[in-house]
């Protein structure tokens, strides 16, 4: 009987739902005016498609930020080698403001407890006074909320460091600049957090480059803790090659040096960036630029006797050989060359790969390619539907048994919630899942992930009463009216 009234709420509140979204209700992944239910890490759901509106609104126009930005890069183009300054006059009101809407405004609150909406609720003035006190000297960079994350297979763990909302906006300013700066200058093989550029375009560039060279010999290049380890001092002599501003080398170390609050004590980092910051992945992008991108390209490849290409996304990276003699003396000198900047590289996870397209006339070959993992994806030779050997890809098993472990507990820790909430939010984590991995070759993997969570669903339905049990027969009637979906279309990635 609980089973069926369950059933027949879920009916009505879908139908109630339906008939909002006919009328032009919000059409967010979550009820208007209500909270999406959160991630166990940034209290975090769905993210939120309309911006928070201040009183600022006039300031938020691109017009006046645009041609400073092509000013910006402009005048780094025409001084290719020499440091730029000054750049912190660039960061004014206007400017400020644009940084503020590019924020995202569902992330967790920092140490003060302060969300997006309560920031914006005084916007002009808070945006005066951050100008004020950066242009200053006087802002005072709070320490971040330090948060564990589970890392791969789960048997490690990642720090992540949650910034304060008004320094997430100081941040997204400084950002700004750095980016004009640098963009013009990273090469080709980097596509992590760059403008324009994503994880599946450093995947199909990947499958192109085997493909076209018949396979060879990949070097996966692992960096142990990679955002925990930067060398401060190393990263301010990286910068000021380029930037020579005083004011936002100031504000830079002042995050470096920030600190982290971990049970209730602010601990002070002598060395790393905090992962999670907004102008984190950008620093990281300017020092393996100078570590691993620039002396790849200028240094190594003109040194090589075969064909070489590398493929970054922040710190993962793989190297691309078509001669192996070239890609084990690569690996030879690649320890030294890190740790002449403080890195240290994973001595199993740094392997060298053999990765040679197998021979076509033979249907089992005796030494089968090895296989690697990229961005979530494990690489390897396969038979197409013509009967030719393609480089093919499916989900990893680590992200897979993430995906599924991450959807039951989100299942467990939110069954005592209305129906129509559980379902909105699966349904997002389900079509984020699909937009990230549904690539040619992972439906199986795809179909497997819904199939865990309609099993993880039921299973905490079933446990939220003890009164009636969710049974298999009323779950198939439940799905009628708040199906989950499966994965549309994939992508050539």
């Amino acid at each position: 009987m609980q089973a069926q009234r369950w059933y027949q709420t879920a009916r009505d509140n879908r139908s109630r739902w339906d008939e909002r979204q006919e009328v032009g209700a919000a059409r967010s992944t979550k009820e208007a005016g209500e909270a999406a239910p959160g991630d166990p890490v940034e209290e975090r759901g769905c993210r939120a498609m309309d911006p928070l509106e201040g009183t600022m609104t006039e300031t938020t126009s691109l017009d006046p930020i645009s041609p400073r930005l092509q000013r910006i890069a402009a005048i780094a183009e025409a001084n290719p080698d020499e440091p730029l300054n000054p750049l912190a006059h660039f960061i004014d009101e206007y400017w400020l403001a644009e940084a503020y809407r590019r924020t995202r405004k569902d992330g967790a609150p920092g140490v003060d407890g302060q969300t997006a909406r309560e920031y914006a609720r005084d916007l002009v003035s808070n945006i005066y006074s951050l100008r004020d006190r950066a242009k200053s000297g006087a802002y005072w960079a709070p320490p971040v909320r330090w948060a564990e994350i589970p890392k791969g297979d789960g048997s490690e763990t990642r720090t992540l460091g949650i910034p304060t909302f008004e320094d997430k906006i100081l941040q997204r300013a400084v950002a700004m600049v750095l980016e004009a700066v640098y963009e013009r200058e990273f090469h080709e093989g980097s596509y992590g957090f760059r403008p324009g550029r994503s994880a599946h375009q450093a995947l199909q560039v990947t499958w192109k480059t085997l493909m076209d060279m018949s396979g060879g010999w990949v070097l996966e290049i692992d960096i142990r803790k990679f955002f925990d380890e930067v060398d401060h001092s190393q990263l301010r002599e990286i910068l000021r090659k380029r930037v020579r501003d005083g004011d936002l080398l100031r504000l830079i170390n002042k995050w470096l040096q920030a600190g982290v609050l971990t049970e209730g004590k602010d601990q002070r980092l002598k060395r790393g960036t905090p992962q999670g910051g907004v102008i984190s992945p950008l620093l990281a992008n300017i020092f393996l630029h100078e570590v691993l991108d620039q002396w790849f390209e200028a240094e190594v490849k003109p040194r090589l006797d075969g064909e070489a290409h590398l493929v970054r996304f922040a710190d993962d990276a793989l190297l691309l050989f078509q001669d192996e003699t070239d890609a084990r003396r690569v690996l030879s000198v690649l320890p030294k060359r890190f740790g002449r900047y403080g890195l240290r590289l994973h001595p199993e996870k740094t392997r060298l790969v053999p990765f040679q397209r197998p021979p076509k006339g033979v249907k089992k070959p005796r030494n089968k390619s090895g296989t690697f993992d990229l961005l979530g994806f494990t690489h390897y030779w396969g038979r197409s539907r013509r009967g030719n050997w393609v480089v093919k890809r499916k989900i990893a098993k680590d992200r897979m048994s993430r995906a599924t472990r991450a959807l039951d507990q989100w299942c467990r820790a939110n069954r005592h919630r209305p129906l129509l909430e559980q379902w909105q939010a699966l349904v997002c984590k389900l079509r984020g899942l699909y937009a990230y991995y549904g690539v040619i070759g992972s439906v199986r993997k795809l179909r497997m992930i819904r199939y865990q969570a309609a099993r993880s669903w039921r299973k905490w339905l079933d446990r939220r009463s003890q009164k009636g049990k969710m049974t298999w027969e009323y779950f198939q009637k439940l799905l009628e009216v708040f199906p989950l979906p499966y994965a549309a279309r994939m992508v050539r990635a």
